[in-house]
């Protein structure tokens, strides 16, 4: 893949045309020629590329993705004529699961990325694979194949989260991009792993907490560090649910591939709700907090759904931040009241968000002094000087504006971005090191979880690489 970008084409109107100027003109329309040339070579090999990939499509879905390309050479999308041939990234992906298919799905739509690759060790997932890439894409069942084939230039982990550093490993050290799934991995000890791999390679590594893309999540954030609900004292996060969190399985009765499928009910492959769902939720606090949790307790349970599973079925954990601050989150399967919301409590107002929009409530102004200046009277009687209901905050609104195309969609812009930071040589925003916070936590609450005790973070990070990530957590904002 060459460097992103291509020689813009223009002209600059003069008074009068004097021989620089024609000559310019002429330059130009060479330049165009030229420009328009190379867009036609790429549209006929695209062509070409379709007509390999008839036995894999209908006829009706072919005729459709290739009648732009032939009838409308002239009349084409500018997401077409903006990526060269030169400019296309190569993915493979290990993984190709529900969520591996959904990131597939999504990959597909940034301009100029391809999958040459799908590895999975379940064979029906391969022609699920295929189906969205609508090509014979070459399938591996071993990952180091996979990471041994030409032309790759970036790869998605997507495995259960006890796989993810032996994956991730061993895709920095083949040479290549990562993008990884959250959370970053299941123990401490992997997570500064794979830091310190990343750091080693070279290579760009983004985890996969698309919320840390979504607008409104950004905007949201933008008016907290603003001062526009003044000083933030709590955070509660929710993700309530109902339902059994059980995928089916073809064949019951085979333990292996109900392990396989249900992965995330085995505490051998998962970190449960803690790490599938708060995750999510510890990253965008730790940045609004601009820190990383000092301790952490918790409690839960399989206290319902008695069906063999081994991770908790509701887990409760408070995380405390050094300079006092809390994280609350709540993750049950019984009810969906509260569904998926972060709610953000600052001294002179709120934020809540959701999985699809943000809204802030700013406060009124009230005396501090828990002491009325006036006698209080509720439904004709006097209640005193000292007591007043308290009653939930009804004040309007002010829902942040989402887009309404795909640039409001926290998945794609995740993988655009990604997919530019690649072409770029930039960055990731949501990089190793946001990871790490993420993922260590996530590590030491399922830790306070399953002993029943308070977990003081700091004393479980004792090498190199942890002490500095927690040292400089207050200046990643």
């Amino acid at each position: 893949m060459a460097k992103f970008g291509n020689p813009a084409v223009g002209h600059v109107s003069q008074p009068r045309v004097n021989t620089e100027d024609t000559k310019y003109a002429q330059s130009s329309r060479r330049n165009q020629s030229t420009e328009f040339l190379r867009a036609l070579r790429e549209h006929f090999v695209s062509f070409v590329f379709a007509l390999e990939r008839y036995a894999f499509m209908n006829r009706r879905e072919f005729i459709e993705r290739t009648a732009g390309i032939v009838g409308g050479a002239m009349i084409v999308s500018p997401e077409l004529w903006a990526t060269a041939p030169s400019d296309r990234v190569n993915l493979g992906i290990i993984g190709v699961g529900s969520r591996g298919q959904q990131l597939m799905r999504t990959f597909l739509r940034v301009p100029g990325v391809r999958f040459a690759g799908l590895c999975d060790i379940y064979e029906p997932r391969f022609a699920a694979g295929r189906k969205i890439t609508n090509e014979p894409t070459p399938t591996y069942r071993d990952y180091r194949e996979l990471l041994s084939a030409r032309d790759l230039d970036a790869v998605i982990v997507s495995t259960p989260l006890s796989m993810h550093a032996e994956h991730e490993l061993a895709v920095l050290d083949s040479g290549h991009h990562l993008y990884g799934e959250k959370s970053l991995a299941l123990t401490v000890e992997q997570c500064d792993r794979i830091v310190e791999a990343v750091r080693r390679s070279g290579k760009h590594y983004q985890v996969g907490l698309q919320y840390h893309y979504a607008p409104w999540y950004q905007e949201v954030l933008r008016r907290i560090r603003a001062g526009k609900i003044g000083q933030v004292t709590e955070i509660y996060t929710y993700w309530h649910r109902n339902n059994s969190w059980r995928r089916p399985v073809p064949d019951p009765n085979n333990k292996q591939l109900e392990r396989l499928i249900n992965w995330r009910l085995y505490k051998e492959y998962s970190g449960g709700l803690l790490a599938e769902l708060g995750s999510h939720h510890i990253n965008f606090v730790n940045e609004v907090f601009n820190d990383f949790p000092e301790s952490v307790i918790g409690s839960g349970g399989i206290d319902f759904w008695k069906d063999g599973r081994e991770t908790q079925d509701n887990v409760q954990v408070t995380f405390r931040y050094p300079s006092g601050q809390t994280l609350f989150f709540s993750a049950i399967t019984t009810n969906r009241l509260d569904g998926d919301q972060i709610r953000v409590y600052g001294t002179n107002g709120s934020a809540v968000l959701t999985e699809t929009d943000a809204t802030m409530y700013y406060e009124p102004k009230r005396p501090e002094s828990a002491v009325s200046a006036e006698t209080i009277v509720q439904r004709g009687i006097v209640t005193g000087a000292t007591y007043k209901a308290e009653l939930p905050y009804r004040g309007p609104g002010e829902p942040i504006p989402v887009p309404e195309d795909k640039q409001g969609s926290p998945d794609y812009l995740a993988c655009s971005s990604f997919i530019e930071c690649i072409r770029q040589n930039r960055r990731p925003e949501a990089d190793e090191e946001k990871a790490w916070r993420e993922g260590v936590a996530v590590a030491l609450g399922n830790k306070a979880l399953d002993e029943g005790k308070r977990i003081v973070l700091r004393e479980h990070l004792q090498t190199k690489v942890a002490q500095e990530l927690v040292k400089s957590a207050s200046n990643t904002a």
